[in-house]
């Protein structure tokens, strides 16, 4: 019988998140990532605020975003997990490097986004879900616009 520790439960979700979205498993990120409101934050990319969005408008802003690049990889690491209010609230933070690689870019064929996440998690009736999530680009490096 396999026993995970809270700990362990918490970073499987985090993990879930970079390989769901790798292998652009919407459904599956919604299913068993998500709670159904996030809010969710890109402004060091993309110079917007963060805001409260439907975890379905995440996916499909991804999927549309995602639909001319042939292969996703994000590698993370460096977790710190704090947990709060009786363990059913849990603060992430994590170091994560994305490629993207497109065959058909005139140039370099991929481009990497180096940064870190704040991942924040609640506990639910349906085990631990993603409620917060913040990325901090730090740099860009190779063909920023793939094309």
């Amino acid at each position: 019988m396999e026993t995970k520790s809270k700990r362990d439960e918490v970073i499987e979700i985090v993990n879930k998140l970079f390989i769901y979205t790798d292998n652009r498993q919407w459904q599956a990120l919604l299913k068993e990532v998500f709670k159904e409101n996030v809010f969710f934050d890109m402004s060091s990319m993309s110079g917007q605020p963060g805001s409260d969005m439907k975890a379905s408008a995440i996916c499909d802003a991804w999927k549309e975003g995602f639909k001319d690049i042939d292969a996703v990889q994000h590698l993370a690491g460096n977790y710190l997990v704090r947990f709060k209010e009786e363990e059913t609230k849990a603060d992430v933070l994590c170091y994560a490097n994305a490629i993207h690689y497109r065959e058909a870019a005139q140039n370099e064929k991929t481009r990497e986004f180096v940064g870190s996440y704040d991942i924040h998690l609640v506990l639910t009736d349906y085990g631990w879900r993603i409620d917060r999530f913040k990325y901090n680009l730090k740099f860009i490096t190779g063909n920023q616009s793939l094309s």
